[in-house]
């Protein structure tokens, strides 16, 4: 049975981590005490869904849930330190503080141990997020108690819709770009300048010529896509700024 914590203080557990060649123990205090925390729980590292969407959604509104009163996003996992080390990296997750479970102590003091054996997994946690304050849980979503791994409630999104209704997510944008191109420093410095993170894409490295003229009908770069539009060019881009955003000129 899935265990609502809402009211209640977090377990206090020690979480032994790797940090450059050494082993640190951090405890619940250093996490939670004194402190407004976003906790977001999930089966495994590496898995599919915790790594093409629960991981780099949260990462990417970081900044935002820190905007609007939180300090610390934390992902919790039953796995080794090893392993969350290389997940987090692998994932460029450097806005989240990754945190591995692999006594269960934390997962099982939350009710939220699960038995996922029929995968091979042994005991995993169950996909929850919440909102810590001070060590008192204030709000969980837990995944609904269904077969499988749902994946309905503790994403980033409705997290941020909890904590503030009003609050305006970042935009997806993403820039195609190739090594020594001018214009596409101008296009990436634009970028920078309106505060809009970015996703960096890099001719023959991460694309070749007829990916981007596939996607855009153009061969040339920077192209730049927002929320799944096409901007295009670095002058587009300028205009596109001075009309959105009154920031270029």
């Amino acid at each position: 049975m899935l265990e609502n914590h809402e009211g209640q203080n977090v377990p206090q557990v020690s979480f032994p981590t790797r940090q450059d060649h050494e082993w640190v123990s951090i405890s619940s205090d250093d996490i939670f005490k004194g402190k407004t925390v976003i906790v977001f729980s999930l089966p495994g590292a590496f898995t599919p869904t915790c790594s093409s969407t629960h991981v780099p959604r949260y990462n990417q509104l970081a900044n935002t849930f820190k905007q609007n009163g939180v300090d610390e996003v934390v992902c919790v996992s039953v796995n080794d330190t090893f392993v969350m080390n290389q997940w987090k990296a692998e994932q460029k997750a450097d806005n989240i503080t990754f945190l591995a479970d692999g006594n269960t102590d934390f997962t099982r003091g939350m009710g939220m141990l699960m038995a996922k054996n029929d995968l091979g997994f042994g005991d995993r946690s169950w996909r929850y997020s919440m909102l810590v304050k001070d060590g008192v849980v204030e709000k969980m979503f837990i995944e609904p108690d269904l077969p499988g791994d749902p994946f309905e409630v503790s994403d980033a999104d409705t997290m941020l819709e909890y904590i503030n209704p009003k609050a305006e997510a970042p935009k997806n944008v993403t820039v195609f770009t190739r090594n020594g191109c001018p214009f596409c420093v101008k296009a990436k410095g634009m970028l920078l300048d309106a505060g809009m993170e970015f996703d960096e894409l890099v001719l023959n490295e991460d694309f070749n010529e007829s990916t981007i003229r596939a996607i855009s009908g153009e061969t040339t770069v920077p192209q730049i896509f927002i929320d799944g539009v096409r901007i295009g060019g670095s002058d587009d881009l300028e205009q596109y700024l001075d009309v959105k955003t009154g920031i270029a000129a």
